[in-house]
This record gives C-alpha cells, structure tokens and sequence, in this order.
C-alpha cells in the first residue's frame, strides 16, 4: 500500500513493524490484539504465544458505571482480534460489544471477536413458554456491533453456531485435556458423561484416549436440585473421568462422583473446560469424592483461590495457533484431530 503525495509524486511505503519478524511489515498485514478486563492474564499469555504486545487500549468505567474504551494505537487496515471472555457480570459482555465498536470504528480492516467462554448460552432453546434465547440475542448483538468473525471454546450447544450469519470458529479444549490424562497415564481408565446432554462429548474423549464410556443416568426432581439414579456402563474398579463443558454450582459433578464411587469406581478425576465455579462450588468439590478436577483458565480465578484438588492448565498456546491460523488464512481443521 502506498501513498502518492501531489506536489512531488513520491510514494511513501505505510509500514509497521511487527515483533517476531525480519523488517516492516505493511500495515494491512499486521495482526492487534486488544483485550477488555475480564481474563487480562489469559491475553497477555496468547500475545507472548505470538510474539506481540497486547494492544494499547484504554478500557474503564465512567464515573456512573457504564463501559468506557478509547484505542490508543492507529488500527487503520490492521488484522484485529478483540478478546474478552462474556461470564458475569454483564460489564464483561459490554466491554466486549463497546470494543468491537471502537476497532470497527477505527477502520479495522477485519475484526474477530476472540470469546473463550460464551456467556449467555445455557438458554439456546424456547424449552417452555415466556422465555428468551439469549444465545441469539447475544449472537445478534456482537454481529451488529461489528465483528466479522467470532472463535469460542466448547459451547454449551453445538447449535448456538447457526445463531451467526458469520464465520465461527469452535475450537475444543480436548488436546490440552486429553494430553493431562495421558501424562497421568491411568491404567483402566472409561471416560463418563455426567449426564446424557454430555454423551457426546464424553465419547469424543474416550476415542481420543482410547478408553471405554460410561453414563450417569441423571434427573431432577426439581430445577434446583439434581438426583443420580443410575449408572448405564462399566466403572466397577476402573478410573472414572468425568468430562463435562461447563462446571458452575458443582452440583452434577458431585453427585455423578457420588454414584459412581457407589458404583465401585476406584479413583474419580474430574475434567470441565469452563470452571465458573459458583456459589459454594470449591467447598463442594474439595469435599467430594473427585480425586483431581482440571479445568482451564477460560475463566480466570486468582493465585491461591483454588484448592489443591482443582488443577487449572492453560489454552492459551491452543488460541494463539488459531488466531495466527485465521490471520494467515489457513486451515484450523488439524487442531480439532
């Protein structure tokens, strides 16, 4: 790209550098991160992943509490990647609809709106009368505020991405999982869905590790409360892994522990992409029966929060390789093999 000046008719190369690189880079080319502050950390770990600082942005509160964000960097035709994960409050979800707006504004020349954890999404369905989807509204709100591309991890229903009229990437947190599990290495080993919504997925990771399936066969008397009844699968003297997306009072996972140590399991380990951990969430599960419970740092939780019997590993190695995949328009099929 080039800029022809009237009086002498020169033209000037518009360049940037970008770190990692040998030279200038134009400008068109170059790949901005910028982050609201709802999993600061987990950016900076995916900037150091790709070699780049993490954009230079302003993002705060006025002083009534509504969302606030200036970028202090030009942008102009530039590849950006607004990351920010949407859990509560809802201050999370704006900063990120706000920010989409400011790089859109700025004459981004494409904007991918990076959200590891999709909030809103446990309602994807009309299940009874009088009630919203909020994974289409969500939907509809970060297409109209500007993004042209959206990359999540493990949503709730695979179906939320038909809700877009953009490209969506859904990436899986199976390889940083399954390669724990495998590091463990567990002899007699079966793979368990907590209930059947999780078959599917628990099935994925039982043929990655090459282990048998199981199911626990959950119900629930009431909405607030959830009761095992069966377990459909062998697990007598094995070691139980539970598998599940999204891990937010504990319950489930406590009471398919439950059963399963009933059902003569030997050591019971536990893996959720997304430890939202709710409520009295940590009390419950250092209180279980779960040996060990992996999770990821989709979701932040500060140094020293988290008991000894709750591990958190990192995709941040796994989101840097997609955003430099979508920025150099390759393939991301072989991450999900």
């Amino acid at each position: 790209m080039t800029v022809k000046l009237a009086t002498d008719r020169r033209a000037i190369p518009v360049t940037r550098p970008v770190p990692g690189e040998q030279g200038p880079v134009p400008l068109e080319r170059s790949l901005r991160l910028f982050t609201g502050n709802a999993n600061r950390p987990l950016a900076e770990a995916i900037c150091r992943q790709l070699g780049i600082e993490v954009g230079d942005a302003t993002v705060s509160e006025f002083a009534d509490g509504e969302t606030s964000v200036k970028i202090n960097e030009n942008i102009r035709g530039a590849d950006i990647f607004v990351f920010q994960p949407t859990f509560a409050p809802a201050t999370n979800l704006m900063e990120l609809l706000v920010m989409i707006d400011a790089v859109r504004r700025a004459s981004a020349r494409r904007v991918t709106a990076v959200i590891p954890y999709f909030g809103y999404q446990r309602q994807d369905r009309k299940d009874q009368p009088r009630v919203p989807i909020t994974a289409k509204l969500v939907a509809n709100l970060i297409t109209t505020a500007g993004a042209d591309r959206v990359m999540t991890m493990d949503l709730h229903s695979a179906q939320i991405q038909g809700f877009f009229d953009i490209p969506f990437d859904h990436l899986y947190a199976a390889p940083v999982l399954v390669d724990h599990f495998v590091r463990l290495d567990l002899t007699d080993m079966v793979a368990i869905a907590p209930d059947i919504g999780s078959v599917k997925m628990a099935r994925a990771y039982a043929k990655r590790l090459g282990v048998g399936l199981a199911v626990v066969d959950k119900r629930r008397p009431r909405p607030d409360a959830v009761e095992m009844m069966n377990i459909i699968g062998e697990v007598d003297g094995k070691n139980a892994v539970i598998f599940d997306d999204i891990l937010s009072t504990g319950s489930t996972l406590v009471e398919a522990a439950r059963a399963l140590r009933d059902a003569g399991a030997r050591d019971i380990y536990a893996a959720v992409t997304h430890g939202v951990l709710c409520g009295d969430a940590i009390k419950r599960i250092t209180d279980s029966a779960v040996k060990e419970l992996v999770i990821t740092d989709s979701i932040p939780h500060a140094a020293g929060t988290l008991p000894p019997k709750i591990r958190m590993l990192s995709v941040a190695p796994l989101l840097a390789e997609a955003i430099r995949r979508i920025h150099d328009e390759e393939s991301l099929s072989s991450l999900f093999i």
